[in-house]
């Protein structure tokens, strides 16, 4: 049994959870909060949806993830959106919003949240991230059961932090499995997950899906090295990354006035 089958197969799509009802959309904003707060986060929430199904489906065109395997979460406020576990990407609309408070406690939709939804709390109440995408890419998979550290071949790690550290395997959707990642991320935003995937984290969901991206061209790019019978790779070293760093915070366009 693959990971990707056992990460559905206790769940199926479209099954309603105890916490919700009615058509799984925006409506449910009565849920654990006033009608006046919700009313006004519907139109924010709504956009949010929006981004985060088209990224969702995004890891699909993208090969990073095969059928429902990974998930996308955004933060909107207080309320943590979230894919609804089991249902393909491609039949997700408006009506199907899932959101929940940081607690845990489902205040929008009716479908059920993604089974990692401990992993994605856990990484929103400890940093400050407002967005994430955990995927099961092929290349960032295979470097997960080989490392216990991506190896900086690429000066593009020092976007990610550092060095991406991999998180010891546990099982998919457990407390155990975000306490490790939660230690894996300290100082980053992207982790590996061992024989599992990846995990990264930003402001937005645009640069959280770079960042995945990212990671997992630099694993192909360390695959590729490492298999090749010229040698082992050259690796930058921490001064290296360091300058890295220090451009990359002058990266890219001025804030517009």
């Amino acid at each position: 049994m693959t990971e990707q089958r056992g990460e559905r197969e206790p769940e199926r799509r479209g099954e309603r959870t105890p916490h919700g009802g009615g058509d799984g959309g925006g409506d449910r904003d009565g849920a654990g909060r006033g009608n006046a707060e919700g009313d006004r986060d519907r139109p924010a929430l709504a956009r949010a949806w929006e981004v985060l199904v088209a990224t969702a489906r995004r890891t699909v065109a993208d090969g990073l993830v095969v059928g429902t395997s990974g998930n996308v979460s955004v933060r909107v406020g207080d309320t943590v959106l979230v894919t609804p576990t089991g249902v393909p990407y491609d039949r997700l609309g408006p009506g199907d919003m899932v959101g929940l408070g940081l607690d845990g406690r489902q205040v929008l939709g009716s479908l059920r949240p993604t089974s990692e939804l401990p992993l994605h709390l856990a990484v929103y109440r400890a940093t400050g991230a407002r967005a994430i995408v955990h995927t099961h890419a092929v290349h960032s998979t295979a470097v997960s059961t080989l490392v216990d550290e991506l190896p900086p071949i690429h000066y593009m790690t020092a976007a990610l932090g550092g060095p991406v550290r991999v998180a010891p395997y546990a099982t998919y959707g457990t407390d155990e499995l975000a306490g490790h990642v939660l230690r894996a991320l300290t100082g980053r935003t992207a982790c590996l997950l061992r024989n599992h995937g990846t995990l990264t984290h930003g402001d937005t969901l645009d640069q959280a899906y770079d960042r995945t991206a990212q990671l997992e061209w630099m694993c192909r790019l360390w695959l590729t090295a490492t298999a090749s019978p010229a040698g082992p790779p050259s690796l930058l070293t921490p001064a290296q990354l360091a300058e890295v760093t220090a451009r990359l915070e002058n990266y890219g366009q001025p804030d517009a006035p």
